[in-house]
């Protein structure tokens, strides 16, 4: 199996489907491919994908593209790692929240960037990116106080993948969820998504 990622620094759509194939324990090989931000990569990434966009997951003579798509394959080919919840309510919750991360927050993606090579530093952001990360910690609280923690569903799950690097954009911009209605119990969310030891290896690697 190989998974053609994006620049590790800031490929927040490869990172996703990344941390959930190292949470399956499966062997994989990592194809990546160096992303130059405001220029055309398609060219790159053509031969791996119809789409020319990382990620790209190859599982023998099949190919599948988009991140969602890749998380979804990988819950099917490994049940037993469980990346999504077993039971029906978490479940069906947890995939509400990864498609609303999948389409949405573009206020907070486009301000944003995931930069994991920069230094953190608070930046005063537009109203707009103000008002995803206030739906960013309703959602989480909500999520966290309806299942226990300590990650969304319960157990960790794609829907954390998927806001991992949300995390690291917040981490660096500087932002203080208690500004947007937090009572602690977001901000300790993102402190373990960023403390996950998979994630570590990934921003070990990314700054290498």
């Amino acid at each position: 199996m190989e998974l053609i990622i994006g620049t590790r620094r800031w490929s927040t759509w490869s990172l996703r489907p990344w941390l959930a194939l190292r949470k399956t324990g499966a062997a994989f090989t990592e194809t990546e491919i160096e992303l130059r931000r405001g220029e055309a990569t398609q060219a790159d990434l053509a031969p791996y994908a119809p789409s020319g966009l990382a990620p790209v997951l190859k599982d023998g003579d099949l190919t599948i593209w988009d991140s969602l798509a890749i998380c979804e394959y990988l819950a099917e080919r490994y049940p037993a790692a469980r990346l999504w919840p077993d039971d029906p309510r978490a479940r069906g919750q947890a995939r509400a929240a990864s498609a609303q991360m999948h389409s949405g927050f573009a206020s907070l993606r486009g301000e944003c960037p995931m930069a994991l090579d920069q230094p953190p530093e608070v930046r005063a952001l537009s109203p707009a990116t103000q008002e995803d990360i206030r739906k960013l910690v309703r959602l989480w609280r909500q999520m966290l106080d309806q299942y226990g923690g300590p990650f969304l569903a319960g157990p960790w799950s794609i829907a954390d993948a998927f806001f991992t690097p949300v995390a690291t954009r917040l981490r660096t911009y500087g932002q203080d969820l208690s500004d947007y209605g937090d009572d602690g119990t977001a901000g300790a969310y993102v402190a373990r998504l960023l403390a996950d030891e998979d994630f570590l290896v990934w921003e070990a690697a990314a700054n290498a």
